[in-house]
């Protein structure tokens, strides 16, 4: 068997749909890239659910083939999925619920509850009130169950997002904790002061003390017998993703956005903590560098692109088949994300596409998602100028998302080579700032810009902006 003695860190990604690891070498390459799909996440009536203990066998079996390519221990980052978690039981660190996925809504009565809160939740957690994140989940197991409120406060359960978890069983139940990016992403965190909101546990009636200790994401230094390594960092999945394209040094990423186009999209760039979110984005705490002060950002969110694309054949699409028409689209199944976040509208056309083809329905899929994008950088861009931005993720391939883009953003866009850019992100923070990697990009050249397109990204607005304002009338 072929070895590296040139490997500086290890990392490892818990995402939605497959697990991955990889090595990383002196120089910032990945090396060794493993990949085994996710166990299956079934879904009926707005629950998302997998089996728990077969994630963890399956994060288990893609960490240790990574270790079977060095013979050296290198330090461990871990990233994960954000929202999704599950309850277990301490004595014998079995799950007790399945895992439950962040794209579950079963809180959607819990956010309806809450609906004259929702000014305080977004000052103090940063994010809207929606069914996506872990406390509205949370409330209605509770509610549903009342003798678990009991048997988590009495500590003989647990409760966590996915890292808790595995990083409990990991250590043989010493450390039960979770890092300041993951907790950012429950509702129940005031990011301003990086600790559990003591308000906010209230409104969703969730005991404080049931909760699992905020730690920094980085310079963690927990030992995991199982692997023989030491979890230096961990870190939201999304976080470590952006943190790829900056090389984790933050001091000329203020003028940056990254655009990930995966399972999901997003769009996020840095923003100091004591500027005001406005017109319902994020405020993300991207992660806390033990000793340092935590990095602040902006995001928008595009939910489930890939499950709306995967029925199609998008590889042969081109720039010269958008705006060939005047029908107007969204492309999230789950509904929209930030800033919108409207279940009302998900999958939704201007009209009637029965008559269109396969080829001209993806087009228009594709469009969707470019202007959506467009639209998120040209808020960004008006509250604090960019001056470049970087595509990422398996779906930044596509040459007409690429082009697309650049022909409705009136800045410099580049797309990463390194598609692996959450366990890139992921491998440089368990380096704990030892490693910096160049990180190669090309510019999308948009040879003449489309009038057509650009017209029809106008127009789309309007329409976008009318149809949520004569919805919110009814």
């Amino acid at each position: 068997m072929m070895r590296n003695p040139d490997i500086s860190a290890i990392a490892l990604d818990l995402g939605t749909t497959s697990i991955k690891a990889t090595l990383m070498d002196t120089d910032g390459n990945l090396c060794h890239v493993i990949r085994q799909d996710a166990p299956a996440i079934s879904h009926h009536n707005g629950y998302y659910e997998s089996d728990g203990l077969a994630y963890l066998a399956t994060a288990e079996q893609v960490l240790k083939q990574c270790l079977n390519h060095t013979h050296q221990k290198p330090p461990l980052g871990l990233c994960s999925q954000r929202s999704s978690f599950l309850i277990w039981e301490k004595s014998s660190g079995d799950p007790v619920i399945p895992l439950i996925s962040w794209q579950d809504t079963r809180g959607r009565e819990c956010c309806n509850r809450l609906y004259a809160s929702t000014e305080l939740i977004q000052r103090l957690a940063g994010l809207r009130l929606t069914p996506y994140y872990f406390a509205p989940k949370l409330n209605i197991l509770l509610r549903e169950n009342p003798s678990w409120r009991d048997k988590l406060i009495q500590k003989q359960w647990l409760v966590g997002t996915l890292d808790t978890f595995l990083i409990w069983r990991w250590t043989r139940g010493q450390h039960y904790w979770v890092d300041a990016s993951m907790a950012a992403r429950t509702l129940l965190m005031d990011i301003h002061q990086q600790q559990w909101s003591r308000s906010l546990c209230e409104l969703f009636e969730i005991p404080l003390e049931i909760l699992p200790d905020i730690r920094s994401s980085t310079g963690l230094n927990v030992m995991l017998e199982s692997f023989g390594l030491t979890l230096m960092a961990s870190v939201a999945d999304q976080s470590a993703a952006y943190l790829a394209s900056v090389d984790a040094n933050l001091a000329d990423a203020s003028t940056r956005a990254l655009v990930n186009l995966g399972t999901g999209g997003f769009v996020i760039r840095t923003f100091p903590q004591e500027s005001s979110v406005s017109n319902g984005y994020l405020h993300t705490l991207v992660y806390q560098p033990v000793g340092k002060l935590p990095c602040f950002a902006i995001e928008g969110t595009l939910n489930s692109i890939a499950a709306v694309l995967a029925p199609y054949s998008i590889e042969d699409c081109v720039i010269e088949e958008m705006a060939d028409n005047d029908i107007f689209c969204l492309a999230e199944p789950s509904g929209l994300g930030a800033p919108y976040f409207r279940q009302d509208y998900g999958l939704y056309f201007s009209q009637s596409i029965s008559l269109l083809t396969q080829q001209q329905i993806v087009v228009l899929l594709l469009e969707a998602i470019c202007f959506r994008i467009a639209r998120i950088i040209e808020d960004f861009h008006s509250q604090l100028p960019l001056a470049v931005i970087y595509l990422s993720g398996g779906l930044s391939a596509l040459p007409c998302l690429q082009y697309g883009i650049g022909q409705c953003v009136p800045l410099p866009i580049y797309c990463l080579q390194q598609k692996e850019a959450s366990l890139q992100g992921t491998a440089l923070l368990a380096t704990n700032d030892k490693v910096h990697c160049f990180q190669e990009a090309s510019r999308i050249s948009i040879i003449q810009k489309s009038d057509k397109l650009n017209k029809k990204f106008l127009a789309w607005k309007e329409w976008l902006d009318g149809l949520l304002l004569e919805e919110t009338k009814k």
